[in-house]
Formats: structure tokens, C-alpha cells, sequence
């Protein structure tokens, strides 16, 4: 009986090691992202090779607003159809991913 006692005294005494608490430490990490500010410009105010090259690659799209950057690049608000998107182009009318 004092086996007994004494062995389930081990057991409870090595479970009790494993249930301590470890100090948990918690990394924050902020991520800025700083994006280009477009302002918005007026449709005729684009140059005529960013219209030419969309026409051209866009038939059936129509451009619902146009914004610069300070940088001279382009963002054009798309629609086709029922879909809405947005292109970048540079001054000279070369798309550009973004």
C-alpha cells in the first residue's frame, strides 16, 4: 500500500513539472504601407498616348476617373461591363503592374 501511495506521488509530482507555466512573449509587428497619393484629374486632362494605348488594349472598357501622381504616373478607374477595375500607366502610355 505505501508503494502504492508512493508511486502515484511520483507520477502526480513529474505531471505537475510539465504543467508549470513558460513566459509567453508576444512580437507586435506594425506594417506601414505608404502608398502613392493619386489625385484626382479631369478625363481630357490625360495624355493623348495613355488614352491612345487604352483604346487600343481596352475596346469594349470605359474610363470613369483618371488620377496623377506626383511621379506623372496614371490611375484609371475601369469599367467593363458589370466589372470595375483600376489600370496604371506611365506618361507615355507603357501599363505598369501594381
Amino acid at each position: 500500500m505505501k508503494k502504492l501511495f508512493l508511486s502515484a506521488a511520483i507520477v502526480l509530482g513529474s505531471l505537475t513539472s510539465f504543467a508549470s507555466t513558460s513566459p509567453v512573449t508576444n512580437t507586435i509587428v506594425k506594417s506601414i504601407s505608404i502608398g502613392d497619393e493619386y489625385t484626382e484629374i479631369k478625363l481630357e486632362e490625360l495624355p493623348a498616348p495613355i488614352a491612345e494605348a487604352f483604346k487600343k488594349g481596352y475596346p469594349d472598357a470605359v474610363i470613369t476617373k483618371a488620377y496623377k501622381n506626383e511621379k506623372s504616373e496614371y490611375k484609371l478607374d475601369v469599367t467593363v461591363g458589370s466589372k470595375v477595375g483600376s489600370l496604371y500607366a506611365n506618361a507615355d502610355g507603357t501599363w505598369i503592374k501594381k
